[in-house]
């Protein structure tokens, strides 16, 4: 009965727009001003990150692409508005031993930071405005710990003049005994006078992907860790930390056990019921989950095309390993696709060595269809890490991949026909200047709501900050306003192929 009245309002939305055919991609890769490759050992099978911000203001997206072993990357958009994607180089201070980086205004000025994460000590670096950074580990007070990092996540709390900030940690590399059995701890970082205050987060079973999320819209935040656990310990799943009460859930409290090799989450309300489902990537199948009320999560049905557990082209049988994964409406339909990057760990036999990654295109009756070779992003590479942003401010969302030992990918969205769009940059003042915690809603005119949560974490080791994109097919315009700190601003209309900030 949940799952046909779910199904019901997917089919709802679907009526809204004719689905546009032909998704389509150009590689630029070629035009990057270096050849980045994210490479390493055994410490860099997992991470490879992206983070995409606009660091210098000037409205296009940068990157900041984790190089493993290799000095990480500093990108500086170059493009011009509708032009071809085109990036220079920055100018940034050599750093290895990175997984990933997560962009935030971590200190209110309104210029964007990174949370950078490191087998070693982790960096904050403060952004100066112009595309170079400052090391404020130390003036900050935050522990920058000595372990292997590959996964964060941040909030604010009420009240709260910073962000808190959540590191996950993956083995523990100071134990003889590992790697197996061996999964280190957690630290959550609450901001304190003159700093943070760490509270160890235990067991840990090996994160690789956390989320700070309002998931069940009660007003706060609390933090779904996913666990490559199936390596390393036994007993181990994924978690749900409360915090308010400062313990993490179970079965007792209606969040039953749930066993996968956690690599990354992707959140979004894709129903139309305001509260965002998940998917969750792993070896084999990767798992979409319906959002209920309540704090009640369903496994989508096999049929609805998002499992994806092999891969997608060529005939290796064997199955995948998904990385990240994202939402984002790539055709401007008006729903919402979904991109799952997906490699073999290293030389892994018992999953598929050549694993495309996928691009799956909502249709029509709800269910996803993959159109990642037809749109030319199916790469075969070891890819973990990506993002999409719209790179060229021309209404697409374009894509960005991070491979292990293969070159960075930057693929221009071309796709024509394309849909509507609206693009909505947040100006919440300080301390939290983006307004993360809070939700964008979009109203059609036909009444139906569509809620975009503002979150910082997620993903695998990749993060971005900046413009909300929403496809709207044929419509010539929408409402939309900001929800924050449990407040909702006013409705404001906006026309179709519009870009705009809201502010509070």
């Amino acid at each position: 009965m949940v799952r046909a009245a779910v199904l019901c309002l997917l089919a709802l939305s679907a009526a809204a727009a004719p689905a546009v055919a032909g998704v389509r991609f150009i590689d630029r890769s070629a035009d990057l001003p270096v050849q980045h490759i994210y490479d390493g050992g055994w410490e860099h099978f997992v991470g490879g990150g992206v983070a995409i911000f606009d660091c210098n203001s000037d409205g296009f997206a940068d990157l900041f692409v984790a190089g493993g072993e290799n000095p990480a990357t500093l990108l500086i958009n170059r493009s011009l508005a509708g032009g071809a994607i085109r990036f220079g180089l920055g100018d940034l201070t050599p750093l290895t031993g990175v997984p990933g980086a997560y962009p935030l205004d971590v200190d209110g000025d309104g210029l964007l930071d990174l949370a950078v994460l490191r087998a070693g000590a982790n960096v904050m670096l403060r952004g100066r405005g112009d595309c170079t950074f400052e090391d404020a580990t130390k003036a900050w007070g935050i522990d920058p710990g000595q372990g292997w990092t590959t996964a964060f996540s941040a909030t604010w709390e009420a009240g709260a003049d910073r962000p808190v900030l959540v590191f996950g940690n993956y083995v523990d590399r100071s134990n003889p005994k590992g790697p197996f059995g061996t999964c280190d701890t957690n630290v959550l970082m609450r901001p304190i006078a003159g700093g943070y205050d760490a509270t160890t987060l235990a067991p840990g079973f090996c994160a690789l992907s956390m989320l700070f999320s309002d998931w069940k819209r009660q007003g706060r935040a609390d933090l779904r860790i996913s666990n490559d656990r199936h390596y390393y310990v036994r007993g181990g799943s994924e978690q749900m930390y409360d915090m308010a009460a400062g313990r993490f859930l179970g079965p007792d409290d209606g969040w039953p056990d749930l066993f996968l090799w956690g690599m990354g989450i992707a959140s979004r309300d894709i129903t139309g019921n305001g509260l965002s489902e998940v998917m969750l990537t792993s070896m084999g199948d990767q798992l979409l989950q319906f959002a209920l009320p309540g704090g009640v999560y369903e496994n989508v049905p096999y049929s609805f095309g998002s499992y994806v557990q092999r891969p997608s082209t060529g005939d290796d049988g064997r199955p995948s390993t998904g990385w990240h994964a994202e939402f984002g409406d790539v055709d401007n339909d008006g729903w919402s696709d979904l991109f799952v990057a997906k490699g073999n760990v290293d030389q892994m036999p018992g999953n598929a060595a050549k694993d495309p990654n996928n691009l799956l295109i909502r249709t029509p009756d709800g269910p996803f269809v993959d159109r990642g070779a037809e749109a030319g992003v199916a790469s075969p590479h070891r890819s973990r890490g990506a993002g999409l942003y719209d790179l060229n401010l021309d209404g697409r969302l374009d894509l960005v991949v991070v491979n292990r030992r293969a070159p960075l990918e930057i693929h221009e969205n071309v796709t024509d026909p394309v849909g509507g769009w609206l693009q909505v940059e947040v100006s919440a003042g300080p301390p939290n200047t983006h307004g993360v915690g809070g939700f964008l809603e979009l109203r059609l005119p036909d009444g139906r709501v569509e809620s975009r949560e503002i979150t910082v974490g997620g993903g695998h080791a990749s993060g971005q900050a900046g413009l909300h994109h929403f496809g709207l097919g044929t419509l010539r315009g929408a409402a939309v306003r900001l929800i924050l700190n449990g407040a909702p601003g006013p409705w404001q209309d906006v026309a179709a192929n519009s870009r705009i900030t809201l502010s509070r």
